[in-house]
């Protein structure tokens, strides 16, 4: 998903979002995607809560009630990225192990910095990544027209590459870079195994490891090992605040001492020295104080949802139904049906409009013809609900499906 649309928690048409049931054909799409925000504020139960959901106030009472509990607001404000963006720099060094971390306005941006300096220091501008890998299929191939590195595939299977696959690339690489969870497959993750093979290949290449971590918080659960052990397999690391962290936006770079400093110098040329940049780094310490230590509570849950709706499509009557993976890797999770994903849509936003339940709050996307799926994330709102209560939830979404009611 891009920046902007993940924000707003749609998929463009590009990505297989289908024209509007038969009732909405009358509406723009900008009116269509106002009634899905309006059915998803006004719902009373939900999975999941986006902070992108919110009005501007809601967001500043939020950051003004938490600030004071994760920083001295006598402190002078930041300029340039000195003092409460160091603060943050410093935390998610120690949290990830490394010797230092970097401050960016996106993601988008600190991997292109990252990967340009380790093709610098390698001498080889050639990145091994999965062709769904974030920076492939969101950010307009930006590595290669910005930052004038070149991609290979180590496989194209939907899942991350095998060390196998690293071992055999035909051809030298620089840099190896490794998303975690790979989203687009299905928040998949491999198993801890596989990831140190992974990791040793890329060695034997001679090659760095880069790990896109925008959601990296929340894979400690499935590997069975701390944030810091995990980061331990790569050269650098690149972190989100607000994918997980529910953060204003932002995103960290860490690594050697060195890598970093040369990152904050590129960070410049790229237009990234903020002037003050003090309420995204709040949001993003509040987000590592409240909401990082709750994710484990959310991936464990994320178990239970999946379960639910499963059972549940299985006994509505549905021709077929796909939870993948069966038991999710993270707290975010895919849901395939056999339905035009419009209809699917509709229904979820008919559901949450009529009954106050947000079950499947976010656009569908075509995976064939007659095949759609959505995306499922189960955060604080979601641990109250229970197994019966998602049947019950799944039994009326599919009522309203079939009847178009």
């Amino acid at each position: 998903m891009s920046d902007t649309a993940e924000q707003s928690g749609e998929r463009s048409a590009s990505q297989g979002e289908e024209l509007p049931a038969e009732q909405d054909r009358d509406l723009s799409a900008e009116q269509l995607a106002e009634r899905r925000w309006a059915a998803r504020r006004g719902a009373e139960r939900a999975l999941w809560r986006p902070c992108f959901d919110s009005t501007v106030g809601e967001r500043l009472a939020l950051l003004a009630d938490a600030a004071p509990q994760v920083y001295d607001l006598d402190q002078r404000v930041d300029m340039y990225g000195d003092r409460i963006v160091e603060t943050v720099e410093e935390r998610v060094a120690a949290l990830l192990g490394k010797e230092a971390a970097a401050f960016f306005p996106s993601g988008t941006m600190a991997q292109q910095v990252a990967l340009r300096c380790w093709a610098g220091r390698t001498g080889n501008a050639t990145v091994a990544m999965h062709p769904l890998s974030h920076p492939e299929v969101h950010e307009r191939h930006a590595f290669s027209t910005v930052s004038g590195l070149r991609i290979v595939h180590p496989t194209r299977e939907p899942r991350l590459p095998s060390a196998d696959e690293i071992r055999d690339l035909e051809e030298p690489f620089g840099a190896l870079l490794i998303e975690l969870p790979l989203r687009d497959a299905g928040f998949v993750l491999p198993s801890w195994e596989e990831l140190v093979a992974v990791t040793d290949a890329a060695r034997e290449r001679d090659a760095v490891v880069h790990i896109d971590g925008a959601r990296l918080w929340e894979c400690a659960t499935h590997f069975g090992r701390p944030l810091d052990e995990m980061t331990d397999l790569a050269d650098s690391v690149y972190v989100s605040f607000y994918k997980s962290l529910a953060g204003l936006g932002g995103a960290a770079l860490a690594g050697p001492k060195t890598l970093v400093d040369e990152a904050k110098a590129w960070r410049h040329r790229y237009g990234g020295q903020v002037l003050q940049q003090f309420p995204t780094a709040l949001s993003a310490l509040i987000g590592l104080e409240k909401e990082l230590p709750r994710l484990p509570e959310y991936v464990a849950h994320a178990r239970v949802v999946a379960a639910a709706l499963r059972e549940g499509f299985a006994g509505s009557g549905v021709p077929w139904v796909r939870v993948h993976p069966e038991e999710p890797h993270t707290h975010q999770f895919q849901v395939w049906l056999p339905y035009e994903a419009d209809a699917l849509t509709d229904a979820g936003t008919r559901q949450a409009e009529d009954t106050k339940t947000s079950l499947f709050p976010q656009v569908w996307s075509r995976g064939g013809p007659g095949l759609a799926f959505t995306e499922v994330t189960v955060a604080a709102p979601g641990l109250e609900w229970t197994a019966e209560e998602l049947k019950a939830a799944v039994a009326d979404f599919v009522h309203r499906l079939s009847t178009n009611a």
